[in-house]
């Protein structure tokens, strides 16, 4: 991949699991080019193959260390990856408890927020921009996806929306990307809650997610990181605001 990114410094939440989406970003922008900092939860599966540091982004104190740590070392900071976030819950409403609508909108949502809220004035002085990882889910009502996933990523949506819309005259660029179904440890939770709620194999269920999927398969994360990639660099300097998908053509929902 060309150098689109030399001499950029990156953030990327969610960045350690050796399948996960994260990862597939850390490696895509620093091809690019790009110095990344990749963070995840304290003893996460895969944090030390990185250059990366612990953080948990539902706590406010983690992420100003970090950043405060990111600054000193390397003077600024360009690019944020919000993709932190969990996927729990049922497929069926009634059996999501408080717990799930909790935990997934203090990650989800709540992370966000706090990463942006410690970010944005340096990205204002470099002029940088922010990539928020929503899903499918976030634009239409998707088959098998538990409500609280998929409200907690609608606000993700709706959240870099408003945040383009504010920050465009400081010129610091937010969009999200939405990718649909991906090869990913994230995936196997989805087919499981798919199956569960169908009463299906784990097998049928990927056999019927894969039909309603225009290429008929699923994405790789790396797929997903080069549309991270794209966002992130000069190729993308009038685009803000924007909700991409990245779902081999698979339609939005309801």
């Amino acid at each position: 991949m060309d150098k689109l990114l030399n001499g950029r410094i990156a953030l990327v939440t969610g960045a350690a699991h050796p399948r996960g989406i994260g990862r597939a970003i850390v490696n895509a922008l620093q091809a690019a080019g790009a110095t990344v900092v990749g963070v995840d939860l304290p003893g996460a599966e895969g944090l030390s193959d990185i250059d990366g540091a612990p953080c948990d982004v539902t706590k406010p104190d983690s992420i100003k260390t970090l950043v405060d740590n990111i600054i000193e070392r390397f003077g600024q900071l360009d690019i944020v990856v919000n993709n932190a976030g969990v996927g729990r819950g049922a497929a069926d409403f009634m059996a999501i408890s408080d717990e799930d609508w909790d935990v997934t909108f203090a990650v989800n949502v709540r992370g966000i927020v706090n990463v942006c809220r410690e970010t944005i004035p340096h990205l204002i002085k470099s002029q940088g921009n922010v990539i928020n990882t929503a899903s499918l889910a976030g634009l239409g009502a998707v088959p098998g996806i538990p409500a609280c996933y998929s409200a907690s990523k609608f606000a993700v949506v709706g959240l870099t929306k408003q945040l383009a819309l504010q920050y465009a005259d400081q010129h610091v660029r937010f969009n999200a990307i939405c990718p649909g179904s991906v090869e990913t440890q994230m995936l196997d939770v989805s087919l499981k809650i798919i199956a569960e709620a169908e009463n299906i194999s784990i097998a049928e269920a990927r056999e019927f997610e894969s039909t309603m999927i225009p290429m008929g398969r699923s994405g790789q994360p790396e797929e997903i990181a080069h549309a991270a990639v794209y966002l992130a660099s000069g190729m993308a300097t009038y685009v803000t605001g924007v909700a991409l998908p990245v779902a081999g053509g698979f339609p939005g929902g309801l």
